[in-house]
C-alpha cells in the first residue's frame, strides 16, 4: 500500500475525522493532543477546512477558556488569525459574509483569547507598534456590532469590545492595570475614540428591533470608553512621554496626544453625541435601558467631570429624569447615585457650582418646555417634565433660594402659564345643565359625584399622566419654595391677565397642596446630607390661603356668566333684577310674634356687572366655567392642607361654595359639590349634613341679608335651596324666618318675587316630605306613627290635636304643616299666574303640599277644596304641558282625599278627559314612532296609566266607570303604540 494517503475533500468525513482529536483536545489540552490535531488538519483539504472553521474555533475556544496564553506572539498572531476568519480577505475591515454560528463561535474563541493572556502579555497589545492591527480590530468588531443581523453576534461583538479594552464586567478574573498601565491603554484608545463613540452611538440610536440587550451593551462600550480615555486622574497626572521608534513610519501619525486643546475639542464632540444618546435613551420602554442610563451618568461624573466639564448638565439631565422612574430599581439606584454626586461634589468644596449648573439646567429646560409641549410626542413630553421634577427634588431646599433669582421665577412661572393652557372649545360644558334639587344626600353621594367629573382638555397633551406630573411639579415648588412669594407671584400672574387666570388657580391650588406636604414625593433628596421637612407653619399657610381666597370669591371672579342665553324661567327671574328699582325683603322685627315687614326700593347694580351673556363667545364661556370650577377646588385644598384649622375660615367660604352648588351650569355645580365634599372630610363633619348644620347660624345670617340686597346678591335664594337640599329637619325652626320673609315677599310683589323664590319653595317642600314622610292614607296618624314624629318632634311643635280633653280648642299646628298651609295659600293664587313656566313649578310645588298635608286630613280637606278651581282651569283649558303636570297633581289629591273629590272629578273631570282621549285616539293609531315623543303621547299615556287607581280611590259609580271604559277601549287597539296598550289594560 502507498504510505502517502490523498487529502480529505468531502467535508462531512473530514468532520468525522477531525471530531475525536477535537474532543480529545478539549477534555485534555495536552502538548500530544495538540499535535495531533495538527497533524490530522494538515491531511484535510483547504477548501473543505474552511467550511469545518466553526468545529475548530469551537475546540479552540473550549482550550483558551482552561488555559493561559504565556506567549506574546501566540496572542498576537491568534489575534490576526481569528480577525481573519471574520472579514473578508480583500476588505480587513469588513465582516465576511460567513454564517452567523461561524461568526459567533469566533467571537467566543476571541473573547476566550483577551481573557486567556497571562500577566503583562496583555498590555504589549496597545504599544505604538499595534496601532493598527489594534485599530483593525476595532474596526471588525465595531461593523459587528452595527450592520450585523443576528442578535447574538451584536451582543458578541460589544463583549468583545469591552474585553480588547480591559473594561470586561463579567464573572471571570480579569487583569487589573496599574496607573501607568491603565494611562498608556487609555493613550493607545484615544486614537480609537472618536469611530468607537460614533459608531456605537449609531447602535444605541438605531432600530429599536436589536432587543434591549444590545442598546445595554452598547451604553456600556461607550460609557466605559469614554470613561477610560477621558479620565481625570490621568489627564491631571499627564500624558506619559511616548516617543515614536523611528521604525515605526506612517504608524506614528495614528498616535494621539491627549493635550488641552484635544480634551476640550474631544469634549464638545462628545457633547453632541451624548446628548442624542440621552434623548433616544432615557425615555427607552424597557428599564434596563433607563437603568443603564443611570451608570452612564454615575460612571462619567465619578470619573470625568472635569475633562467632560460641558457635558455635566447633560449627565446630571440623564439622572434626574429618572429620579421619578416607574420602575423602582431605576428610581433607587437613581437616588443612590444622586446622593453620591451630591457628597462627591461638597467634597471637593464645588456644591455651589453644582448648585448653579442644576439651577441653569432647570432654567434652560423651562425656557424650552413649552416649545416641547408642542412639538413632541407623549413619551417625550413625559421624559422632560420627569426632568423637570427632578431638576427640582435634586435641588431640595434649594429652590427657594433659585427661586430668588427673578429670572428662574419668572421662567418657570410662564413654561407652567403656557403648558396648562386648557382648551375651552367643547360646546358641551355650556350646553350641560345641573338639577341640584334632585340630587339626594346620602352615602354613596361623594362617589357618584366622583364618577361625573368632567376631564378636563388641554391644548398641548391629552395624557392624564402629563397633567399628573406638572401637578406634582407645582406640588414640589410648594413644598422647598417659599410660600410667600410663590403665592404673590401667582396671585400677580391671575390678576394680570385673563389669559393666565386658570393655569395661575391651578399652580396655586397645588403649591398650598405641597406647602402642606400633601401628595409630595421626598425620596431623593439630591443636595442634602439630611432630609429637609417643611418649613412652612399653619400660620403661614393660613395667610396664603386667605389671600388666594380673598381674590377668588371676589366680585369680579367669582360671578362669572356662565350661560350663552337666558331661557324663559331665567327671564322671569332676571325681571325681579332688571327695573330701574329692585324690591327686597326686608325684616325690621326678627324676635316678635307679629313680624314688620316692608318693601324697599333698591337701585340696580347687577346690570352695569357684566356684559349680556347672549353676547359672549362660546370659548369665553367655557372659560368661566372652568375657571370656577378650579377656585372651587381650590378652596377644597385649601381645607386639605389646614384640616381642622379650616374650620374659621367657613364662615367666608363656605356660603359662596353653597352659591355654586346651586348653579345650573352641570360642571360648575358638580365641582361645587365635590368641594363641599372635600370641606366636610378635612373639617372633621361626617358628611354635607353636619357641615351645614354645624355652620347654619351664619349662612342663615348672610341669607337674609342678602335677600333684602337682591340686585348685588341674585344667587341668596340657590343658597338656602343648597342648604334644605342637604340638611335635616333640625334645620326648619331656623329658617322660619326667612320662610316668612318670603312668603311677604309673594303677597305684596308676586309678579317680581314669584318666578325667583318659587324654585327655593319648591326645594323647602321637598325637604319636608323627605323628613317628615307620610303613609299616603286618608285616616289620621295612627299611634306608631305619632311615635315616630314624637321620638324626632320639630323644636316649635306643640302638643297633637288628638287631645280628648279639649275639644273645644284648636291646637296649633307643627311648624312643618304651618309652612306648608301658608305655601299652599300662595299656590293657589299663583295657579292662575300668566307665565306657563311659573305655572308649572307651582304645580310641582302643591303637589308636595298635598304630600306633606297628607297627614292631617283636616287640613288638608279644606285646602283641596280652595285649590280645586284654578285646578281645574289648568286640567280643562290650559297648555298641553300643564295639563300633564295638573293631572299628576290630580291623582295625588286622589290618593290623599279620597272620595272628598268624587263628584267634583267625575262632574268636571272625567268628561273632558274622556272626550280628549277618544278624540286623540284615531291620531294615535295611524301616527309612527316619531309620534311617541311628542306632548299629546305623553298626556295620552300618562292618563290611562293615573286613571284606574284614581278611580279606585274616589269609589265611582258603574256610570263613571262605564265613561271610563268607553274611552280607554280604543287604547286596545293593535294599532296604537304599545305603551298605550300596556297603560289601557292597567
Amino acid at each position: 500500500m502507498p504510505t502517502i494517503m490523498h487529502q480529505i475533500s468531502d467535508p462531512k468525513i473530514a468532520f468525522a475525522f477531525l471530531r475525536p482529536a477535537c474532543v480529545l483536545l478539549t477534555k485534555a489540552p495536552t502538548v500530544t493532543n495538540v499535535e495531533t490535531l495538527s497533524a490530522q488538519l494538515k491531511e484535510i483539504d483547504d477548501a473543505t477546512l474552511q467550511q469545518l472553521q466553526e468545529a475548530v474555533a469551537e475546540a479552540m475556544s473550549h482550550v483558551l477558556e482552561t488555559t493561559c496564553v504565556q506567549s506574546w506572539e501566540t496572542l498576537r498572531d491568534l489575534l490576526s488569525e481569528l480577525c481573519l476568519c471574520l472579514c473578508t480577505p480583500t476588505d480587513p475591515g469588513k465582516p465576511a459574509e460567513t454564517s452567523e454560528e461561524l461568526k459567533s463561535a469566533v467571537l467566543r474563541c476571541l473573547d476566550a483569547l483577551l481573557h486567556a493572556a497571562y500577566g503583562d502579555i496583555i498590555f504589549k497589545l496597545f504599544e505604538p507598534i499595534m496601532l493598527p492591527g489594534i485599530g483593525s480590530a476595532i474596526s471588525l468588531l465595531l461593523a459587528l456590532g452595527e450592520k450585523e443581523r443576528s442578535r447574538d453576534v451584536q451582543l458578541a461583538a460589544l463583549k468583545c469590545l469591552q474585553a480588547l479594552t480591559l473594561q470586561c464586567d463579567c464573572t471571570q478574573e480579569h487583569v487589573v492595570p496599574s496607573s501607568q498601565e491603565r494611562g498608556a491603554l487609555g493613550s493607545t484608545m484615544a486614537s480609537f475614540l472618536p469611530g468607537i463613540t460614533m459608531a456605537v452611538s449609531r447602535i444605541i440610536t438605531g432600530d429599536l428591533r436589536h432587543g434591549h440587550a444590545v442598546t445595554v451593551g452598547a451604553i456600556k462600550v461607550w460609557y466605559r470608553t469614554v470613561g477610560l480615555v477621558m479620565e481625570d486622574a490621568q489627564l491631571q497626572a499627564g500624558e506619559p512621554c511616548r516617543t515614536a521608534p523611528p521604525d515605526l513610519g506612517r504608524v506614528s501619525q495614528l498616535m494621539v496626544h491627549r493635550s488641552q486643546d484635544w480634551v476640550k475639542s474631544t469634549a464638545g464632540r462628545l457633547s453632541s453625541l451624548l446628548k442624542k444618546i440621552i434623548s433616544c435613551s432615557s425615555a427607552h420602554q424597557h428599564w434596563r435601558v433607563r437603568l443603564e442610563m443611570v451608570e452612564l451618568g454615575e460612571h462619567l461624573l465619578a470619573r470625568c467631570s472635569r475633562s467632560l466639564g460641558e457635558c455635566v448638565g447633560l449627565l446630571l439631565e440623564a439622572l434626574v429624569g429618572a429620579v421619578n422612574d416607574e420602575e423602582p430599581r431605576v428610581r433607587k439606584r437613581c437616588e443612590v447615585v444622586l446622593r453620591e454626586v451630591s457628597q462627591r461634589n461638597q467634597s471637593r468644596s464645588s456644591a455651589q457650582t453644582f448648585t448653579d449648573i442644576l439651577s441653569e439646567n432647570l432654567h434652560s429646560l423651562a425656557t424650552s418646555l413649552p416649545r416641547l409641549m408642542r412639538t413632541s410626542d407623549d413619551q417625550k413630553k413625559l421624559f422632560v417634565l420627569n426632568v423637570f421634577l427632578g431638576y427640582l427634588k435634586v435641588l431640595g431646599s434649594q429652590v427657594s433660594v433659585v427661586l430668588n433669582s427673578a429670572a428662574h421665577l419668572q421662567r418657570i412661572s410662564k413654561a407652567l402659564m403656557q403648558v396648562l393652557e386648557l382648551d375651552v372649545m367643547d360646546v358641551r360644558i355650556v350646553e350641560e345643565r345641573s338639577y341640584a334639587a334632585t340630587i339626594e344626600t346620602s352615602s354613596d353621594s361623594y362617589h357618584s359625584y366622583a364618577a361625573r367629573i368632567q376631564r378636563r382638555h388641554f391644548l398641548y397633551f391629552t395624557d392624564e399622566k402629563i397633567f399628573s406630573l406638572l401637578m406634582e411639579i407645582c406640588r414640589t415648588l410648594g413644598y422647598y419654595g417659599n410660600i410667600y412669594l410663590l403665592t404673590d407671584h401667582f396671585l400677580d400672574l391671575y390678576q394680570q391677565s385673563s389669559a393666565y387666570r386658570k393655569q395661575a388657580a391651578m399652580v396655586l391650588n397645588e403649591i398650598v397642596r405641597g406647602a402642606a406636604g400633601i401628595s409630595v414625593s421626598t425620596e431623593a433628596q439630591g443636595l442634602e446630607s439630611q432630609v429637609w421637612g417643611k418649613s412652612v407653619t399653619q400660620d403661614d399657610l393660613k395667610v396664603a390661603v386667605v389671600s388666594i381666597m380673598e381674590e377668588y370669591t371676589s366680585l369680579n371672579n367669582w360671578h362669572l356668566i356662565t350661560v350663552s342665553e337666558e331661557a324663559e324661567r331665567d327671564r322671569q327671574d332676571q325681571q325681579l333684577l332688571s327695573p330701574s328699582s329692585l324690591l327686597s325683603i326686608s325684616n325690621s322685627n326678627v324676635g316678635g310674634h307679629t313680624q314688620t315687614n316692608s318693601i324697599q326700593e333698591i337701585s340696580s347694580s347687577f346690570g352695569s356687572q357684566s356684559s349680556s351673556p347672549s353676547t359672549s363667545a362660546l370659548h369665553q364661556l367655557n372659560s368661566n366655567i372652568w375657571q370656577l370650577c378650579i377656585q372651587l377646588e381650590g378652596i377644597a385644598c385649601f381645607a386639605q392642607a389646614m384640616g381642622r384649622d379650616f374650620r374659621p375660615l367657613l364662615m367666608t367660604s363656605l356660603y359662596p361654595v353653597l352659591e355654586k352648588a346651586g348653579e345650573e351650569t352641570l360642571l360648575v355645580s358638580q365641582a361645587a359639590l365635590g368641594s363641599m365634599w372635600d370641606i366636610s372630610k378635612a373639617c372633621g363633619y361626617p358628611s354635607l349634613k353636619e357641615l351645614i348644620t354645624e355652620n347654619c347660624d351664619y349662612l342663615l345670617n348672610d341669607i337674609s341679608l342678602n335677600l333684602q340686597r337682591l340686585s348685588q346678591h341674585p344667587q341668596a335664594p340657590r343658597v338656602l335651596t343648597v342648604m334644605l337640599t342637604h340638611s335635616d329637619c333640625s334645620l326648619l325652626p331656623l329658617v322660619g324666618d326667612i320662610v316668612q320673609d318670603v312668603l311677604m315677599a309673594l303677597d305684596l310683589s308676586y309678579q317680581h318675587t314669584a318666578a325667583l323664590f318659587c324654585s327655593v319653595l319648591h326645594a323647602l317642600l321637598k325637604a319636608l316630605a323627605r323628613w317628615f314622610p307620610s303613609d299616603s292614607s286618608r285616616t289620621s296618624h295612627s299611634r306608631d306613627d305619632l311615635e315616630d314624629l314624637n321620638e324626632n318632634p320639630p323644636p316649635l311643635e306643640c302638643e297633637d290635636v288628638d287631645d280628648i280633653g279639649g275639644p273645644d280648642v284648636k291646637a296649633e299646628l307643627p311648624l312643618h304643616l304651618s309652612v306648608t298651609k301658608d305655601i299652599m295659600e300662595r299656590c293657589i293664587h299663583l295657579l292662575s299666574d300668566p307665565s306657563l313656566r311659573l305655572r308649572l313649578k307651582v304645580l310641582d310645588v302643591l303637589e308636595l303640599c298635598v304630600c306633606v298635608l297628607s297627614e292631617k286630613e283636616n287640613e288638608l280637606l279644606p285646602m283641596a277644596h280652595r285649590c280645586w278651581p284654578p285646578l281645574l282651569q289648568r286640567l280643562t283649558a290650559d297648555d298641553p304641558l300643564a295639563v300633564l303636570r295638573a293631572f299628576r297633581v290630580l291623582c295625588t289629591l286622589g290618593e290623599t282625599c279620597g272620595d272628598f273629590l268624587r263628584r267634583r272629578v267625575s262632574k268636571e273631570v272625567l268628561p273632558k278627559l274622556s272626550s280628549s282621549l277618544l278624540r286623540q285616539a284615531p291620531t294615535s293609531a295611524k301616527a309612527g314612532p316619531v309620534y311617541t315623543h311628542t306632548l299629546n303621547y305623553k298626556l295620552q299615556l300618562a292618563v290611562l296609566q293615573g286613571l284606574g287607581s284614581l278611580c279606585q280611590r274616589l269609589s265611582l259609580g258603574d256610570a263613571e266607570l262605564d265613561a271610563v271604559c268607553e274611552a280607554c277601549l280604543p287604547y286596545l287597539s293593535c294599532r296604537q303604540p304599545i305603551r298605550l296598550q300596556e297603560a289601557a289594560i292597567g
